[in-house]
């Protein structure tokens, strides 16, 4: 009786095995799969709302048909063809190169307490002068760029921005156009983590009152941060977390090792 009941369990064993999924070798399974960014572009809501997860395309996103304004590049160009990506990465690549001033004076503004109108203000205006810079060689063409903006803003200079103030309502969104940043393009250009740093920069501004000289300036650490990234931020280079480090020793042991919620003094 026992061996009958030893080779029944066996039989079934065997009909289990016949029956379950075969997997290549060297095969992981889809959950399992790393992403190719150390952030996740779906936990941005901004960049989730303009992409979708596309496990064909290049860097596993694509454009949105439902978003409002990355829908015109659905079909701009085929997202599962490395050499097209690769063409077009890198004409995204210069333009964040061309925004680089513009990031920088945003941080330099921050560090010192400059408000969002302020930012937004002195953001704009330089944007307007490496517009019209980058026809300097052109004459030509610089001379139908400045009469479009006569006509369109009414300032050969561009849009003023107080024009783009009244426009959208807010200068946080000022300033958002003025950098015209999208984490979800950068993220179907394989760009997401090498500009991640950049994305809040315009609600970072929005937060940032004017400084009261008397009072120490502090920030709220946030999922993702560390020492580097905040120093980057506020003193200009991931290099100066030391000094971040340094002036809250009393609660951080740790520099590799600081968590959501706490409170730390920016030097």
């Amino acid at each position: 009786m026992f061996r009958k009941i030893v080779c029944t369990l066996l039989a079934l064993l065997c009909i289990c095995f016949a029956f379950a999924p075969l997997k290549a070798e060297g095969e992981t399974p889809a959950e399992e799969k790393p992403s190719v960014y150390k952030h996740d572009p779906m936990e941005n809501p901004k960049a989730a709302e303009d992409i979708i997860v596309n496990s064909e395309a290049v860097y596993g996103y694509s454009p949105s048909p439902d978003s409002v304004r990355l829908k015109q590049f659905v079909n701009a160009i085929d997202w599962t063809d490395p050499a097209q990506v690769e063409d077009a990465k890198q004409q995204r690549i210069e333009y964040h190169q061309s925004m680089d001033e513009l990031y920088k004076m945003i941080v330099d503004l921050l560090h010192q307490g400059k408000n969002v109108e302020e930012i937004a203000r002195a953001v704009s205006q330089r944007r307007n002068g490496i517009r019209l810079e980058s026809y300097k060689d052109d004459p030509e063409g610089l001379a139908r760029v400045k009469q479009s903006n006569l006509e369109t803003y009414g300032s050969e200079l561009g849009p003023t921005a107080d024009s783009l103030h009244d426009k959208y309502g807010s200068w946080q969104t000022v300033l958002e156009k003025a950098l015209s940043a999208n984490p979800g393009m950068d993220a179907c250009l394989g760009l997401y983590d090498e500009y991640y740093d950049t994305y809040d920069l315009a609600e970072e501004a929005a937060k940032n009152p004017a400084e009261d000289p008397v009072k120490e300036k502090t920030y709220t650490v946030v999922k993702g941060d560390s020492l580097s990234r905040i120093a980057k931020k506020f003193l200009g280079s991931g290099r100066e977390w030391k000094k971040i480090w340094e002036a809250n020793r009393s609660k951080i042991k740790n520099p590799d090792l600081i968590y959501p919620g706490q409170v730390l003094i920016l030097p």
